[in-house]
């Protein structure tokens, strides 16, 4: 259970690309284990804590596979939270040790006022808990963690593997634990749905991609910002699959990037039409993964079956292997259990099923979303779930659609549908073309169209509905 990824030093192979650079999985492995003789020294046992505030990387990738190494559970700090919320979370969490890079702590340093423009924050770090530096230590920077030699006993129980906080309020934050059984089994998951082929390159920035990646012996690319060098990646590399969240891969599109083997897509809801787009643009398969903090993954669609369905909601796909479904008999609510599922939420008891927030219907082990309970509007004493009917939204010319519940001013709430185009759209055109999808609505057609820009938020970059609503209850045109 102790081997996440197969490392030897010594090893020539490529296991990371970073712009031009090159790390070899000798390196890694090497880095791997002076980091866990360096976290052994610091005093960390199987069980113990570690805050993780450091970009993704070799560093990053070796700290974490060091800390499973060990037995120490890793507890991921996000940036784009806010300080107040990951105050919170960390006091919940009470990592022993956190190790965060030079710009997790300018972040929450003297960089704060220009990285809260971009929507980035940190606590004083140091004030939180013991906190050392990973990489190069600029003036003001925590202590460097020490590399020197030695090593470290290699754990081999089970036991939490990783925490990641979800959505929650300052005074209640959500933390989702992941066993060691359990993350192997997700990412096992990944690998049967991947199916990455050993030295033909991977893009992909987040660990439940890099991981099984590796594992399999593919090297691993991470994904360039800018189109234009994420247009030559893929050029150069040519890599056999892709992964990019939905925004990621729209401004891709839009830029004219090309693509080519299998993308993949998630964290956000994945529109056939923008699988489309991908298959157009190159790739041999295009697949929407619906996955959660606390499940990934759960199903996966390839584009033909997914612009095949021509029912109500968005078919996200079969279930894959080992995890098993319920439907809550009140409501509706998607239940799930079974393989890659997580143990429990950090100070609760250990639980077998996950209540996902999304309301669903099952052919079988096939999955169709039909909206999130909480995004529900009620219009005349009807439930209008958003889901059900924003995939038949994305008509060509359409980048992105919503359905938000805007209040009325007599109790109820006017539905209103904003819709954002695709660069070079001519919204007449999008108008028409949205006709029909709006007639067969029925009693959930909105009561008007906002075309404007879809507001985004969190790390997925999300459709963020609150601050669509509150967009739509300002436009009324």
């Amino acid at each position: 259970m102790s081997v996440l990824v197969p490392l030897r030093t010594g090893d020539p192979a490529v296991a990371l690309f970073r712009g031009r650079a090159r790390i070899t999985r000798g390196e890694l492995a090497e880095l791997r284990d002076r980091y866990s003789a360096a976290l052994h020294a610091r005093g960390l046992r199987a069980g113990d804590t570690l805050g993780l505030a450091v970009r993704p990387g070799a560093r990053a990738l070796a700290v974490v596979l060091s800390a499973y190494r060990i037995g120490v559970r890793v507890a991921v700090l996000d940036p784009s939270a806010g300080p107040d919320v990951l105050t919170a979370r960390l006091a919940l969490a009470r990592p022993n040790l956190i190790v965060a890079d030079a710009a997790a702590q300018a972040v929450a340093g003297w960089a704060a006022p220009l990285a809260r423009r971009i929507g980035l924050a940190l606590p004083a770090l140091a004030s939180l808990a013991p906190t050392v530096t990973v990489g190069r230590r600029l003036p003001g920077n925590a202590p460097s963690l020490p590399l020197a030699g030695g090593s470290a006993p290699e754990y081999d129980g089970d036991g939490d593997a990783v925490i990641i906080f979800t959505s929650g309020t300052t005074s209640s934050p959500r933390a989702v634990v992941h066993t060691r059984s359990g993350l192997a089994a997700g990412l096992k998951s990944v690998s049967e749905l991947v199916k990455p082929r050993p030295d033909v390159p991977v893009l992909g920035g987040t660990f439940f991609v890099m991981l099984p990646s590796l594992a399999a012996g593919a090297p691993v690319a991470l994904p360039a910002r800018r189109s234009r060098a994420l247009a030559r990646q893929i050029v150069s590399l040519r890599p056999q699959a892709t992964y990019l969240t939905p925004p990621q891969l729209r401004s891709a599109l839009d830029d004219g990037v090309p693509f080519t083997g299998r993308v993949y897509s998630g964290s956000a809801p994945v529109s056939a039409h923008l699988l489309n787009r991908v298959r157009a643009a190159g790739a041999t398969e295009a697949w929407g993964v619906y996955a959660l903090t606390e499940v990934f993954p759960a199903a996966a669609v390839e584009s033909v079956p997914k612009s095949a369905f021509d029912g109500d909601g968005d078919l996200v796909g079969e279930l894959l292997p080992g995890l098993r479904a319920r439907l809550e008999p009140s409501s509706g609510e998607l239940l799930l259990a079974g393989t890659g599922v997580c143990d429990r939420y950090l100070g609760a008891a250990p639980h077998e099923w996950v209540a996902t927030g999304d309301i669903a219907r099952l052919d079988g082990r096939r999955v169709v979303l039909g909206g999130r309970s909480k995004d529900m509007i009620l219009r005349r004493a009807e439930n209008i779930y958003p889901g059900l009917y924003e995939p038949a939204l994305h008509v060509p010319g359409v980048a992105l659609a919503v359905l938000v519940g805007v209040p009325a001013g007599d109790g109820d709430e006017e539905v209103v549908a904003v819709v954002q185009t695709a660069p070079g759209a001519d919204e007449a055109a999008v108008r028409a073309a949205l006709r029909e999808p709006l007639r067969r609505m029925g009693a959930a057609k909105p009561d008007r169209l906002l075309f404007a820009p879809v507001p985004l938020a969190g790390r997925s970059r999300k459709p963020d509905r609150v601050a669509a609503a509150s967009l739509a209850s300002r436009v009324r045109r």
